[in-house]
């Protein structure tokens, strides 16, 4: 355990030295090579670490604060355990957002996201020691269902906040089922005719600019539902980009 503060180093190479729960304070490492090196519960503060590569090295229970790391640290030395890696990649993410690099932030979110998608899964399903030991009974076993679900239903539909291209096909999918409903309601489901023209005019409808007589005040109700609350996520999805930028 060392604290390091303005420590100074330019093309230097460390090879497999450990540096648990090491504090390096103002340092700055420029195009530097750290390789098989243990970075275990170390803390990064206001550091600069540009052009440093890594390679095959232990980041558990780091956590980054106002530091400069290259984006490619978030996929080349993340740890292999979900938790671990969940917990590599956000506060990676919060580090990005204090230096203001959009870019890195957004790769971090995408990892933390994928870290998180597997690890609810596995706390419900998996068989391993760890998830079996943490999550025992069929209480935690379906709340951590619930939550897995809940995760992967937001992420079909707009990515948790973080895709407007899953946005995007969330209202595609909304149109075909309003064009779907008008063709079985007021035509021939086998007419594709009927279907593309119902689908022509399923944004007007999904915009609430026409009612078709057969569509009834609890269809409509839904439509509109549905129209406000993709209005919300949408603000929320540009809020959120622009914030970072």
């Amino acid at each position: 355990y060392k604290i390091f503060l303005r420590l100074n180093a330019k093309k230097k190479k460390f090879t497999k030295i450990s540096f648990e729960h090491c504090i390096f304070d103002n340092c700055y490492l420029n195009n530097c090579v750290f390789d098989s090196c243990d970075f275990t519960g170390c803390k990064f503060k206001s550091s600069s670490f540009h052009q440093t590569a890594f390679r095959g090295c232990d980041f558990r229970f780091a956590t980054f604060e106002g530091s400069q790391f290259d984006d490619d640290i978030l996929i080349s030395e993340a740890p292999r355990e979900e938790n671990l890696r969940m917990q590599f990649a956000r506060s990676l993410r919060m580090n990005y957002q204090q230096i203001g690099d959009a870019k890195a932030v957004n790769k971090a979110i995408s990892v933390e996201l994928e870290a998180t998608s597997i690890y609810l899964y596995k706390s419900w399903k998996s068989g391993e020691t760890f998830y079996k030991e943490k999550y025992n009974g069929v209480l935690n076993g379906s709340a951590q269902f619930m939550k897995w679900l809940e995760f992967y239903v937001l992420n079909f539909i707009w990515g948790n906040g973080e895709s407007i291209v899953k946005f995007l096909r969330t209202i595609l999918v909304t149109l075909i089922m309003i064009s779907i409903y008008d063709t079985n309601t007021n035509g021939n489901p086998l007419n594709i005719g009927f279907l593309l023209s119902s689908f022509q005019k399923s944004p007007a409808i999904f915009l609430g600019i026409l009612s078709p007589d057969n569509f009834p005040v609890e269809v409509l109700s839904l439509i509109t539902g549905t129209k406000l609350v993709s209005l919300a996520l949408l603000t929320t999805l540009l809020v959120k980009r622009f914030s970072r930028r």
